[in-house]
């Protein structure tokens, strides 16, 4: 193997870092094969690489014999990856697509997704992966291991009291997630301002009562001004409720009519669990069910 510096010295020397494309490379050689562990990548899995820049993490991925499809958006690291992995190329080992990962179509038979990604794409990416898992015409993925900025990281899984939110909630319909090692940025080139973690995240194999888009609808609703009571939040119909089978402005209102008094309605959003939401969506469910 030539190893991170090797790749990434390669790429720096074609051309100057794009820093609007968040471009920091991974140079520890054992924090990126730390990815590939934590996914327990093999060579029967077809894995998705997004961002692979100068080849770093598809280097290690490589070297498990696994199908790698890898998108790239910047096209002189498009030019320097199909230099520095031809044999991979053509044999076919590796797919190297050029596009945006967030609009590119992905393989529907992804078995993992390994990714040093840019840290901007961290909230609409857990967005494709969910309606990726959701798909009945895809595989579904056992394992999503990502490198995203270390506040990210801890709102996804609401590691503290101050990280709970829309994004650790709704996460929680489709994925389990787990924080994983902190990357302190020396181990980057160039330096980012911020502490990189590694996210784990597997499927959430629990079956829930009632539409989880109704659930996210809620939650959407109740943190999109979090310091207010439910009572106030939840009044007007969301955004796209429509979308939902069976459910419209009036239904909702009959819903929300419903349950006015109802004392979960004094609560502001962080002061409820997960199963609190379940609750909530699955009485709004059963109240305005039409015949």
């Amino acid at each position: 193997m030539r190893g991170a510096r090797w790749l990434v010295d390669s790429l720096r020397a074609k051309q100057d870092i794009d820093k609007s494309l968040g471009q920091h490379y991974l140079i520890s050689d054992e924090l990126i094969s730390r990815a590939v562990e934590l996914a327990e990548v093999n060579s029967n899995d077809h894995v998705l690489e997004i961002g692979p820049g100068p080849g770093v993490l598809t280097e290690v991925l490589l070297e498990t014999g696994c199908r790698l499809t890898a998108i790239e958006i910047d096209e002189v690291a498009i030019d320097h990856l199909r230099g520095a992995f031809a044999p991979e190329i053509k044999s076919g080992q590796l797919d190297l697509i050029c596009g945006d990962a967030l609009i590119s179509d992905w393989p529907n038979d992804l078995s993992k997704v390994v990714a040093n990604i840019p840290y901007q794409i961290s909230s609409p990416l857990i967005e494709l992966l969910t309606r990726h898992l959701r798909n009945p015409h895809t595989e579904e993925i056992s394992d999503v291991v990502v490198l995203v900025q270390e506040e990210f990281a801890e709102r996804l899984v609401m590691e503290y009291e101050s990280d709970v939110g829309s994004l650790g909630m709704t996460a929680l319909l489709d994925w389990n997630s787990e924080i994983e090692d902190k990357v302190a940025p020396h181990n980057f080139s160039p330096n980012p301002r911020v502490h990189s973690r590694y996210i784990h995240m597997t499927p959430q194999q629990e079956e829930f009562p009632c539409d989880k888009r109704l659930v996210r609808l809620l939650i959407h609703a109740g943190f999109a001004e979090r310091r207010k009571k439910l009572r106030s939040t939840l009044k007007r119909a969301p955004k796209r409720l429509n979308r939902l089978p069976g459910w419209h402005s009036s239904r909702w209102k009959a819903a929300y009519s419903a349950f006015i008094e109802d004392e979960r309605m004094d609560a502001r959003p962080e002061e409820f669990e997960f199963d609190d939401w379940l609750q909530l969506a699955n009485d709004f469910s059963s109240f305005g069910e039409e015949e």
